[in-house]
């Protein structure tokens, strides 16, 4: 039998994610008809970014599975019926991609590389950075992502905490859990990453208790999602020196609109929600692969688990 498949991501990323998705289906044995409109009760699977043309899953009566294109399900989860399955992307691009963005502006920090990029205005001024063995580094979430960031960390030397929902047991990361964990987490942490999903939950992690216990001059990093800090707490903690600097590449609203503060502050680095994208070909596996498995009848990789949110 074969399956259908709507397309409905942005319209210009289908002329690329046509031939992938269609060589993946047909590289696992799948017969699938893969389009970019179909009558509502005739679809199967629809391949989903909020970005793309379908707001109302209503017409969609015999939905095998919604397959989001999208690492965060925050803007996903309210729309699709709960009767779906829904998934999100994990994949191998996603990953790599935040690894090295990570990775790079924690060596930024950690190599003190700023002060040169700027500029030492003619003073031969000699500051040597610590071993990497020698700086703790936190990460604050411990998904696919966060561990794959936590990992790579880890193997340039740094002696990395990790912090999530639940306990972790992860070789060569030392694994908090809970909110006394979260503590215990950030009082070491003289940089801070976050990688948490985006759920009421985890909404102002950073805030003006939580940012108090970082060591004073601790540095902030922010690839996650915008609602993870308290903007106003941050921009106090910058101010008073307990932050000496934070990178944000997420915010509560995108893009950043040119009057936010963030902009002009001089301790703060701003980047236009680039750590991480998902690639087209790796994520045409993963989609393939679920479809895959739904014919088959086995269980879907990445699962959303709605009452988590993620």
């Amino acid at each position: 039998m074969t399956a259908n498949v709507l397309f409905a991501g942005r319209a210009d990323g289908w002329p690329t994610y046509e031939p992938l998705l269609k060589a993946e289906l047909a590289r696992r044995g799948v017969e699938a008809d893969l389009r970019t409109g179909f009558a509502p009760e005739d679809v199967d699977y629809i391949v989903y970014a909020p970005s793309g043309p379908v707001s109302d899953f209503t017409p969609f009566t015999r939905l095998k599975a919604v397959l989001s294109m999208w690492a965060g399900v925050e803007k996903i989860v309210p729309v699709v019926p709960a009767s779906v399955p829904l998934t999100r992307m994990v994949d191998s691009g996603l990953e790599q991609g935040m690894t090295e963005w990570v990775a790079g502006h924690t060596l930024r920090y950690h190599l003190g590389m700023d002060l040169h990029i700027r500029g030492l205005n003619g003073r031969w001024h000699r500051h040597v950075p610590p071993l990497a063995k020698d700086r703790h580094v936190t990460v604050l979430g411990l998904g696919a992502l966060g561990t794959a960031a936590a990992k790579a960390l880890a193997a340039l030397g740094f002696q990395v905490t990790g912090w999530s929902r639940t306990q972790k047991e992860i070789e060569g990361i030392t694994c908090h859990a809970g909110p006394e964990g979260l503590k215990a987490a950030l009082r070491q942490a003289e940089i801070v990453i976050l990688l948490l999903p985006d759920t009421p939950a985890t909404e102002n992690t950073l805030n003006a208790e939580t940012l108090a216990l970082l060591p004073k001059g601790a540095k902030v990093i922010n690839p996650g999602r915008g609602p993870l800090i308290d903007d106003a707490a941050l921009l106090a903690a910058l101010d008073s020196g307990q932050v000496g600097h934070a990178t944000l590449d997420v915010f509560r609203v995108e893009p950043l609109p040119p009057e936010h503060p963030y902009w002009a502050h001089p301790n703060v680095t701003v980047t236009p929600h680039i750590a991480s994208e998902t690639r087209e070909s790796t994520a045409a596996e993963v989609i393939a692969e679920n479809i895959r498995r739904a014919e088959a009848g086995e269980p879907l990789l990445h699962l959303v688990d709605r009452s988590l949110g993620y």
